[in-house]
Formats: structure tokens, C-alpha cells, sequence
């Protein structure tokens, strides 16, 4: 047992630990069905804080088979006192979250271990009806065309199914939703249900694996966008109820997870959009948010005027929560700031830098680029980033900071889920992507992967690969708990 104590974070004796613990747990159900239940320890012989310690050094991955073993151990792996204890010895684990859109418009999220490189299917989204919310004081109302700018969901093929079914909402739950985490929990916020923008806001936790509604917004949105600043969940623009159809909002409001409650920000002036010249023009042209980014400890937020389907950037704007008020976002980055599908800006920012992915107007190819805060520039910080079908997907790919690296999730040829790290070693000098290839959803090597690897030369590793199938790109997160 002395070897069991003195376990470090190796992945060797980390299996070798979740080894002992199926061999012990094995050779007391033969002995009683009702063994563990009927003792007061969870390891005969052994006190609970020791089996604790035991437990806390043991990878999260092995955690969902081993709440099987009976009703102790599984109250015991979902408690606080044991995250607690992992915390304290330094074993918490960063592990990455993809939500994905299959067929008939069903969410499904994925939850990638970056160290066992195994994947691990979350119990689903929860079902919101428009019923859930009329209950809460909303109603129906119509939609308009131009109030889907920025959705994960294609445009026309919507259009073309609202033509076709009144109901189309109807099978689309959590349209429009945005997707925030903080505080070692994700948030689904709003979205719509049969048409009405819903204020609603579920909460998954990975340590009980479970969804839980959690404190309403103050107003229904959908497509807005999110950030965490100083721990907190802030939430901005996005579309509402207006009269004779959806509005943009500029309103905006922060969430402390540990309070439970939404606080009001000022609203986004759009400044920019207050000088347009001529009525007709500010009645046509709409503003919106069409991203954010937690940079320097302030909020960017870029913004769009738009009359679907054109759109023209208006620069942005930044939030100070120091003085509580909106400021004019630096010309360079407003203007510079690259541009995915339907006008969305996506960026990420992986210690302390800003970086953003450039498409380009050929297949295979885009960029990637870096903010400059001193000259208020973009950068090209790497070239050839491999985006696949790039004109044909919905969402062809997805940024994310995990284990202190860039990543991006995209889907490859052979239209599989790929996570590429990318390894800055010389920063910003676009070459320097470390090489590597690793796993397939089996943990096993794969031609197709390696093969992948190798083509997209020394700059990227393939961190992990699934099946995507049909499968579209939503959004993603990353999560230390």
C-alpha cells in the first residue's frame, strides 16, 4: 500500500493505481454482493481520507467506471472534498469539450482527456420547449430573416426549412445558444424555442457529469456572445423579440458563479453606428456583436453592420469592468480582425496573446495571426493551417487554448474530427509547430492520421482524431477541474 501512497502524476502509476483499485473492488463483490455498501469504509482496513488520497491521484478518465463500483464510491468521486484534495496535490486535469450538430439539428458534446487521448460522450443537452418558457412570461413571435447573422447553423438551409414547416424551431433545440465556461463549469445561454428567445441558462458539471438550470438571464437572447473576465460569465448583444419581428440587442450582462446572479452592464453604444448619414441607412443597416475576446483584462468586442447578406465592419468596442464603461476598440485591431463565415470573428487567447485563424479564398490553406498591442497590427503567425471544404461547411473549424498551446479543431479529408496542436516555440515567427502524430478515437495509430500528420509537415501535431461523419462544428471549451 506504501507504493500506492507515494504515487506521482506519471502515467504509469497512475494505471498501475487504477489497476489495484479494480482488482480490490473485484475481489470484494465475490465475496458479497452487498459488501461495499454494507462497510463503513470505502477500502476495508484502509480510513476513507487514505482511499481519498488514493483516488484524487487517479486519472478523471478511469472516474465514470469507477463510480460503478457501488453507491459509496460513486457519491465519493463526485464529491467537492475529493476536487478539493486534487487541487491541493496539484492533479487537476485540463481536459477540451466539442459540441457538435448530427443529424436532424441533435447537439451531442465530446470531452477529450489531452493525456489518455481517449474521448468521452456527455450526457445530453436537456430538453427546452417553448412551454418551459411561457411559463416563465415569454411568448411567441415571428422570425425574421436577418436576425440568424453569426448562427452555427446554415443559412440558407434554415430559410429554406422555415419556407417549408412552421414548426422548424420546433426540432432545433438550443438554436442560437452561446456557449460560455467558467468556474470548472460549461453554460448553455438562451437560444431559441419555438421561435421566442429564451432566457434560460443550463449548467453542465463535469464532476457530476449532469445539466442543471441555473439563474435566468434578465432578458431572452439568442446569438449572443460570451466571455470570462475575472472569473465571471459575461454575455453581450445578440438578438431579442423587437416589433414585427427579432431585434439586435446591445444590452449586456456578467454572471457570478459563485452568487448564482446576473448583474446589468451598460450597454454597447455602437458608436460608429450612430453616424451613419442618412435615416434610411441606420434603419436598414443593423448592429451587431459579432464576437468577443477576454484580452488585457478587458472585453474586445468586435462589431458589424449588416442588411443579410452584406455586412460591413464597423471596428468595435471594449469593455473596461475597472471603470464600467464601453471604449472605442483600437483601429487597427477593429479593421484587421479576421473574418469567418457569415461576418463571425473567432479568436482565442492562449497566454496572454491574441490569435485569431485568417481563411483563405483556396482550400487547405489559411493562416494564422496574432494581435500586436503595441502596434496595433495582425501578425502572421503561422501559414498553411490545413482547413478542409472550407466554402462547403457550416462551421469548418474551431479555436481553442489547452495545456498553455493553441488549437484547432477542424475536420480532415476523410471527414474525422481532428484537435491540431500548434507549438510556438519561436513566437510569431510561423515557423514553429512541433510534429507528432498521436490517436485515433481507439487510442491507436491510424494510417489515415499519419499520414495527415505528415503532409501538414513540421508545424502541427495531431492530438487526437474521432469520427466526425456528418457531424458539424458548434463550439468548444476547455476545462481544469
Amino acid at each position: 500500500m506504501g507504493n500506492i501512497l507515494n504515487l506521482n502524476n506519471s502515467k504509469t502509476r497512475w494505471n498501475n493505481s487504477y489497476e489495484v483499485l479494480q482488482v480490490q473492488s473485484c475481489k470484494r463483490r465475490r465475496l458479497s454482493s452487498n459488501s461495499c455498501e454494507d462497510n463503513e469504509r470505502l477500502i476495508p482496513l484502509l480510513p476513507d481520507e487514505i482511499t481519498i488520497q488514493i483516488l484524487a491521484r487517479v486519472p478523471r478518465i478511469y472516474y465514470l467506471n469507477l463510480k460503478l463500483v457501488c453507491r459509496a464510491w460513486k457519491a465519493t468521486l463526485v464529491s467537492s472534498e475529493l476536487f478539493s484534495v486534487r487541487k491541493g496535490l496539484g492533479t487537476m486535469e485540463e481536459w477540451l469539450y466539442i459540441l457538435t450538430k448530427v443529424k436532424d439539428d441533435k447537439l451531442l458534446w465530446y470531452a477529450l482527456d489531452p493525456l489518455s487521448r481517449r474521448w468521452q460522450r456527455l450526457p445530453p443537452m436537456p430538453k427546452v420547449g417553448f412551454e418551459d418558457e411561457t411559463k416563465k412570461g415569454l411568448i411567441s413571435f415571428p422570425l425574421r430573416m436577418w436576425s440568424m447573422m453569426g448562427s452555427s447553423i446554415r443559412i440558407v438551409d434554415v430559410i429554406m426549412s422555415w419556407l417549408g414547416r412552421r414548426d422548424a424551431l420546433d426540432w432545433m433545440p438550443f438554436c442560437g445558444c452561446s456557449i460560455g465556461a467558467v468556474d470548472g463549469c460549461i453554460y448553455a445561454l438562451g437560444g431559441f424555442s419555438r421561435a421566442s428567445a429564451m432566457k434560460s441558462v443550463w449548467q453542465y458539471d463535469p464532476i457530476k457529469n449532469s445539466w442543471a438550470e441555473a439563474s435566468s438571464m434578465s432578458v431572452g437572447r439568442a446569438y449572443s456572445k460570451t466571455g470570462i473576465l475575472n472569473n465571471k460569465l459575461y454575455v453581450v448583444g445578440g438578438v431579442t423579440r423587437g416589433r414585427g419581428g427579432l431585434s439586435p440587442l446591445q444590452s449586456a450582462e456578467v454572471y457570478d458563479p459563485h452568487t448564482g446572479m446576473w448583474s446589468q452592464l451598460p450597454s454597447m453604444p455602437f458608436a460608429r453606428a450612430q453616424v451613419l448619414p442618412t435615416a434610411f441607412l441606420a434603419d436598414l443597416l443593423k448592429p451587431i456583436a459579432t464576437g468577443m475576446a477576454s484580452y488585457r483584462g478587458r472585453l474586445f468586442v468586435p462589431q458589424s453592420l449588416y442588411c443579410w447578406p452584406f455586412f460591413v465592419d464597423v471596428g468595435g468596442e471594449v469593455y473596461d469592468p475597472n471603470i464600467n464603461s464601453w471604449l472605442e476598440m483600437p483601429i487597427g485591431m477593429g479593421e484587421g480582425w479576421p473574418a469567418r463565415q457569415a461576418g463571425t470573428k473567432l479568436s482565442v487567447t492562449v497566454n496572454d496573446d491574441l490569435y485569431a485563424l485568417d481563411p483563405s479564398n483556396s482550400l487547405d490553406s489559411a493562416k494564422i495571426k496574432v494581435y500586436d498591442y503595441e502596434d496595433d497590427t495582425w501578425k502572421v503567425a503561422a501559414v498553411d493551417v490545413p482547413i478542409h471544404d472550407f466554402t462547403d461547411s457550416e462551421s469548418p473549424y474551431l479555436l481553442a487554448g489547452l495545456l498553455g498551446k493553441l488549437h484547432i479543431i477542424t475536420k480532415d479529408a476523410n471527414n474525422n474530427i481532428t484537435v491540431l496542436q500548434a507549438d510556438m516555440q519561436h513566437e510569431h515567427a510561423g515557423s514553429a509547430f512541433s510534429q507528432s502524430i498521436i490517436t485515433s478515437p481507439d487510442n491507436s495509430i491510424t494510417e489515415d492520421a499519419e499520414s495527415s500528420a505528415q503532409s501538414q509537415g513540421e508545424f502541427w501535431k495531431v492530438l487526437a482524431t474521432r469520427s466526425g461523419r456528418s457531424a458539424e462544428l458548434v463550439n468548444c471549451q476547455s476545462l481544469k477541474i
